[in-house]
This record gives C-alpha cells, structure tokens and sequence, in this order.
C-alpha cells in the first residue's frame, strides 16, 4: 500500500513538473534581445505599431494580421501574442486549431458565428456581437464566420496564451499534404474525383 503510494506520488510530481516545465519563465522583468544595452532600452521597444493599416484584405474576404514574437520581439517570454481579423460579409476562417495556446477573441465590430468542438465531437457554438468575448481552449478545433446578412463587416481580436501559438488550418493540412489518397477516400468516404477537386481548392 505504502509502496503504491509512493508510485503515484512520483507520477504526480513528474506531471507537475512536466507541466511547469513548458510554462517558459524569464528570470528577469523581461527577455533582453542580444546584444543591446538595458539601458538603452525605452517604451519604443514594448510598443507594436503594425496594426495601425488594419488587417490585409485577401481574396477569401478574410483579413488578418498576427502579431507573434517573430513579429514584436517584445512578447519573448512573456507567453501572449494577438491577431486582428478583419471578416469581409460571407467570409469564414475555416476550421483550425492553436495547438501551442488557448485564444480569447473579443468582437470590436459586427457579428460573428463562432464555434469549437470537444474531444468528444460536441459542438460548442454562438452567435457573438459587438462586446462579446468568446474562448477556444488550446488544441480545440474553433472556426468563426460573418454570416450577417445586412453586408456588414466585422472585426476581432484574439489574444493566445502563447507568444506563438501556431495554426493548424485543417483543411489545408489534410488536404493540401502529402497524406495518402487512399487514406483520405476512406476517412471521409468520399470519391477520388471529390479527393481531387478538395486537394485543388488547398493545394
């Protein structure tokens, strides 16, 4: 009994540690970058000012902009990053997930249909307007639409709880990779032909 104990007593530590383990933590305020002085650091250098164009328009009507620490050298360590999303009337951000953080996104303007899906395939959905805050737990697989019918823009930001999250857009990762064919027909019982025009539309 004691012995059992003393087992699971190991195990919950090895898993804690585990856990604390991929939380980085600076040891100082903040990550200097190389070679520069601290002191000749100023506001300039926690400040980003890459969002002030707004998001990049593209042809899908959806715009974004994700502001990483490749991006803002400031966040490293600091384990946050965001995005602006700029959602044209009809256009969709297709199903993905952050597999490195959990995002939080905000509506500034508009309304969104946004939704994300748990281990066991429930869907999780709602309608969100202006004001409205909505979470994606890390590693679920999220999307978010402008279905307004009144041909209004809406706009987002997500904050991750990650300096980079990472995307994994799931359509293009299956789709646009090199899985086998014949994996792909039979996971989603679908034709070569279908297969095909699928791999055009993400490749």
């Amino acid at each position: 009994m004691t012995q059992s104990f003393l087992v699971l007593a190991i195990i919950a530590l090895a898993i804690i540690s585990q856990v604390h383990a991929s939380d980085f933590e600076p040891a100082s305020d903040f990550v200097m970058p190389n070679g520069i002085d601290e002191s000749k650091l100023d506001g300039a250098f926690f400040t980003y000012t890459g969002l002030r164009g707004g998001a990049p328009a593209s042809t899908t009507g959806l715009g974004r902009k994700t502001v990483t620490v490749r991006d803002f050298p400031a966040l490293n360590g600091m384990g946050v990053s965001i995005e602006l999303l700029e959602f044209q009337a009809g256009a969709v951000n297709v199903p993905h997930t952050h597999p490195r953080g959990a995002e939080i996104l905000f509506v500034v303007d508009g309304t969104l249909t946004v939704g994300t899906t748990d281990n066991n395939g429930k869907l999780y959905k709602n309608v969100l307007q202006k004001g409205d805050v909505f979470v994606f737990p890390q590693g679920m697989p999220h999307y978010q639409a402008n279905f307004d019918r009144g041909n209004k823009k809406a706009v987002a930001v997500s904050a991750f709880a990650s300096s980079n999250a990472g995307t994994v857009s799931l359509p293009e990762n299956l789709f646009g990779s090199n899985v086998p064919d014949e994996v792909l027909t039979k996971a989603f019982k679908i034709s070569a032909d279908n297969l095909k025009q699928l791999k055009t539309m993400f490749t």
